[in-house]
């Protein structure tokens, strides 16, 4: 006599689903792909642009051979300009990266801390009362900037009994945004010559940009790349919580002052050469999430190699997609826009 009956399924019930493609790769064989993939856009990017210019125009060019004008547009215009985009995408995936590990929140984006904000106010506050119009004093006036706002930000976020909580830094981080934000905005109005000369900076652009911005910020971020690596175990630890973090013996409050040094380093050099690029450091740690998981040893140094790929292809498509080039930012920004919301739909996006 049977004493029970199971349920049959269909196999199309009991079979599992295939798998994503990436999930059947090893994380390494991805991790080649997309330094692949970044090497070829890289080189595309020093072969696409303004002007009627051929690839063996290009080619000869790359090898110091050509007519002077088109020596000047390939050497001086768009290897710098790629580069710099690199550079600038390395510095907001790691920061990214970084700034959701230290909140535990998914949806963090570097710009919460007013660092853009800081760097866009003192720039003007530079063109208004220094008279800085050149390319290299931008770069100066917003990196000192974006410190002197993360500075203000960490000592204030950080009074009180609960120290320098997540919560308290991003508050403190939007406030002084707005108010950064607020008051450059007004000098602006009242003195039209400073406007003119950053009303470009403000989009997020890197037409223009040339060796002078690369000079500036490589070193800086470099470094700052350089000094993320040796968090990754600590925000491993911080993903489980401040106590538990505590018991495991990491010096929450030091790792935390530690990524928020770091973080301005990053943000404040990519923000001074290219203005404010929006939704990098936000779409770039989630999509490597995807790939490869939330453990740090892979999150973070893969941010730093998505970053660039994300710069590099956006700037492409913005000296592509119409005759007059877009600026970056936009272009980010098109793309980051679905990409939020598609997260804050996700019904797990607060889990890391």
């Amino acid at each position: 006599m049977t004493v029970g009956t199971a349920e049959s399924a269909t196999p199309s019930e009991s079979a599992d689903p295939t798998p994503p493609w990436w999930k059947t790769m090893s994380r390494f064989g991805i991790l080649l792909i997309l330094v692949a993939l970044l090497a070829v856009l890289v080189l595309v990017g020093f072969f696409v642009g303004s002007g009627d210019y051929t690839i063996a125009d290009a080619w000869n060019a790359l090898w110091n051979t050509g007519d002077p004008t088109t020596l000047e547009v390939i050497r001086n215009n768009r290897v710098p300009r790629t580069i710099l985009a690199a550079l600038v995408g390395a510095a907001l995936g790691a920061a990214g990266a970084i700034m959701q590990g230290l909140t535990r929140n998914p949806l963090a984006d570097p710009g919460i801390l007013g660092v853009n904000s800081g760097a866009y106010f003192a720039m003007i506050v530079g063109t208004v009362a220094f008279g800085i119009y050149s390319t290299s004093g931008y770069v100066v006036c917003a990196m000192i900037g974006a410190f002197l706002a993360a500075t203000l930000v960490y000592f204030v976020g950080s009074r009180g009994v609960s120290g320098a909580s997540p919560e308290k830094l991003v508050l403190t981080g939007v406030a002084a945004g707005s108010i950064f934000s607020g008051i450059g905005f007004g000098l602006t109005m009242i003195n039209p010559k400073s406007f003119d000369a950053v009303r470009s900076w403000q989009v997020g652009t890197l037409d223009g940009r040339n060796w002078s911005q690369v000079d500036i910020v490589w070193i800086p971020i470099c470094v700052g790349v350089l000094a993320a690596m040796f968090l990754i175990p600590y925000l491993n630890g911080l993903a489980l919580g401040d106590d538990r973090a505590l018991a495991l013996g990491i010096p929450v409050g030091r790792v935390r002052l530690a990524g928020f040094v770091i973080v301005t380093v990053l943000c404040g050099a990519a923000t001074a050469a290219v203005g404010p690029i929006t939704f990098v450091g936000l779409m770039v740690p989630q999509a490597v999430r995807i790939l490869f998981g939330p453990d740090n040893k892979w999150l973070l140094p893969v941010s730093v190699v998505v970053g660039p790929i994300v710069m590099v292809g956006s700037d492409l498509l913005a000296r592509v997609l119409t005759p007059s080039e877009l600026p970056v930012g936009m272009v980010t920004a098109f793309i980051g826009a679905p990409v939020l919301i598609a997260l804050v739909r996700r019904k797990r996006v607060s889990e890391l």
